[in-house]
């Protein structure tokens, strides 16, 4: 089950390389609204997203190794440097063991020590792939993937640890469907030029992957992986119908689900995971269903060949630099259009936050996130929660009874600025300068135990699910929780020295955004205490859904690379958040804000329209074509073209700021203009 609604989807870091074009740096952008890169040519009431963006467009290049450029990789390139300056610091400090820069420093180093890395090739993983080599039967593979669930062990078995949907308060073991390879089903079916390019590079991979290790018959073994994973791909949920929540609530006392699945061994599997448990939430039960039959049918060497590559294919970009080339060459290349590889400290730096988020974490908010920042979230935060009760009070289409319940819920979201009030220590762990897989695996080992001592403990509500420097932002409808990192607390999304229009507009449309995400497709099947269960009378419940609908077949309208579309009901919760973020901001903006009551131009713009400005500005991005055409088949959140005008396009104070008018591009009927919260 989604466990949090994102702003933007995360994906690996990248690096800046040299490139002509718009400066990183351009002072003119460094406060408020990028005037220079509008394109005063275009209509505002024509094309929104290119008024505001046009220049910036046309003049930016997309740096070599980055998959796209906008407002999120400007500013997540900004906190790399930040990144890299506090590790070359704390590796460089000879700091105390044990101490925070020591350990977040030597993983660095560790890690920045090619010599060593190049030298061990794949040695790390030989006995791994030595002791699978071992296994003889489907339930010998069973028990190795129990005992050895980071070695190879979620090949098949997708089993962890978390809040339990109904009773949010209490961890659950759940399991979900894996198995497969390619970033999502249909690329088992589809039959297109640019699926086929896909399925090509990864056959490829397979084969690389296996010659490295000295593995034969790679090309014979790769197509069998590919045949194995088209059968298991017809057993999952599509990446749509994994939005509904009730429909991945499955709870099974342990015994009757062992029953439906008896090859399985489950009682087994979960006594060696050390998982005492005698209930399971199983979010696909159809893919274990298929497992109990694949399994003891499907030849081992198959299934053997499979773990295998989840094993290399994990390990790769950690092992020696064929291995880390092997795979730029699928992911970063044919599946994203990156042109090339980041460069290994930018890698390494997104790393060390990803394994030791809460160590580089304090380093990263005590030299770069300021007090009077997050004393002025508090303060938008607010002025948001109060404009969204109004609202709430004042809609037409819902009965005081789901109200009421709305604004309980409402009432109950648990803010989150900047950073945790309380940091996880990795306690145990030994960070070695000279071992960079061993600290790898040592905290892949730390991450699985913390994981399972959570079983029979109450939720912990002070975690976080990104970490400080993170460029984003998030909502847990089991927490019933919005979070605001520190990484995104900066320009273009948050200037504190900038005007009420800008930091409305920008910051205040992603508060609104995350805010929106407890009330949209997906969150509202959640109650106040984060429980999922229906807390809407029929008739709400219905009128949500036609206006929504709206909002779907809009998406469904609009047209990326050669006549695809994108897919409105991926992305309907993103598109819902957007708009509501949009309508909230701009009343709390109205509300509470001396500039949104006043007619004053600043640049030769009213305070209105600098909003509207800066919210088509954070939304700017350029993307290859490869990276693009995933994002519309795997991602639910919309290109930023039509993040930034599919909104407008529905909000009247819109069109009243810019004169859209019938017949204008940005207009939209009355009849099917989406207006929910």
């Amino acid at each position: 089950m989604k466990k949090s609604s994102f702003l933007l989807l995360g994906t690996a870091a990248v690096v800046t390389a040299a490139f002509t074009g718009r400066p990183f740096d351009d002072p003119k952008r460094s406060k408020g609204l990028d005037l220079s890169g509008m394109d005063k040519s275009v209509s505002p009431r024509e094309d929104f997203f290119r008024y505001a963006n046009g220049t910036w467009l046309k003049e930016t290049e997309i740096p070599a190794s980055e998959t796209a450029w906008g407002s999120f990789n400007i500013l997540r390139d900004t906190n790399s440097k930040n990144l890299h300056a506090l590790l070359e610091a704390a590796a460089s400090s000879k700091a105390p063991a044990g101490s925070v820069e020591q350990r977040v420093g030597d993983f660095y180093a560790s890690g920045m020590d090619t010599v060593a890395i190049e030298k061990r090739g794949y040695d790390p993983i030989k006995p791994i792939l030595a002791r699978i080599d071992q296994i003889r039967d489907y339930k010998e593979l069973l028990a190795y993937s129990a005992e050895h669930p980071l070695e190879g062990g979620g090949t098949f078995l997708g089993i962890g640890v978390g809040a339990d949907a109904k009773n949010p308060d209490v961890n659950i073991v759940s399991m979900r469907q894996t198995g497969t390879g390619l970033p999502e089903k249909d690329y088992y079916t589809k039959s297109d030029e640019a699926t086929l390019k896909v399925k090509n590079a990864y056959r490829q991979y397979i084969v690389t992957l296996f010659k490295l290790t000295e593995i034969a018959d790679a090309e014979r073994l790769a197509d069998e992986i590919i045949a194995l994973e088209t059968k298991i791909a017809a057993s999952h949920m599509g990446r749509i119908e994994m939005r509904n929540p009730v429909a991945q609530y499955n709870k099974f006392g342990t015994a009757d689900f062992s029953a439906k699945v008896p090859n399985l061994d489950l009682a087994g599997v979960l006594r060696k995971l050390r998982l005492k448990t005698d209930t399971v939430i199983v979010g696909q039960p159809k893919y274990y269903e298929y497992l109990n039959t694949l399994l003891p049918a499907e030849n081992i060497e198959t299934l053997k060949a499979k773990m295998k590559f989840s094993v290399i294919s994990g390990a790769a970009a950690s092992l020696s630099s064929p291995f880390v080339n092997a795979s730029f060459e699928y992911v970063g290349k044919t599946l994203n259009g990156q042109k090339v590889q980041q460069e290994r400290w930018k890698r390494l730096s997104s790393q060390t936050d990803g394994m030791l988020g809460d160590l580089l974490g304090q380093l990263y908010v005590a030299k770069y996130f300021k007090p009077e920042s997050k004393k002025r979230m508090d303060e938008l935060v607010a002025n948001l929660q109060k404009v969204f009760e109004t609202r709430i009070k004042g809609l037409e289409w819902m009965t005081e009874e789901t109200k009421a319940e709305a604004l309980k819920k409402l009432h109950s979201f648990t803010p989150k600025i900047g950073y945790p009030t309380k940091w996880k220590t990795y306690d145990g762990v030994a960070i070695r300068r000279d071992d960079y897989f061993g600290n790898i695996k040592a905290l892949s080992k730390w991450r699985y135990e913390e994981m399972i001592s959570r079983l029979g403990k109450p939720v912990d509500k002070t975690e976080w699910g990104m970490t400080p420097p993170t460029v984003n932002a998030y909502y847990s409808p089991v927490r019933n929780e919005i979070a605001f990192p520190a990484g995104i607390l900066q320009w273009p999304f948050f200037d504190p020295t900038a005007d009420d229009a800008f930091n409305y507009g920008a910051i205040g449309a992603v508060i609104g955004h995350e805010m929106t995400h407890g009330f949209d497709d997906q969150g509202r099947q959640f109650n106040y205490m984060g429980m999922l269960k229906n807390w809407w009378k029929k008739e709400d419940a219905d009128q949500f859904k036609q206006r929504a609908q709206l909002v779907v077949d809009q998406f469904d309208g609009f047209t990326v690379l050669d006549n695809v579309h994108v897919k409105g009901q991926l992305t309907l919760g993103e598109n819902l958040a957007d708009l509501g973020g949009l309508s909230i901001a701009y009343s709390a903006f109205k509300t509470y804000t001396a500039e949104g009551k006043s007619a004053k131009k600043i640049d030769g713009f009213t305070p209105d329209q600098r909003f509207f400005l800066a919210f088509a500005q954070i939304w700017r991005t350029k993307t290859r074509d490869e990276a693009l055409r995933l994002r519309i088949n795997t991602d639910p959140h919309s290109p930023g073209e039509f993040r930034t005008n599919g909104p407008l396009s529905n909000f009247e104070p819109f069109y009243e700021a810019f004169g859209v008018k019938p017949g204008d591009k940005m207009y939209r009927g009355n009849e099917v203009r989406a207006r929910i919260w």
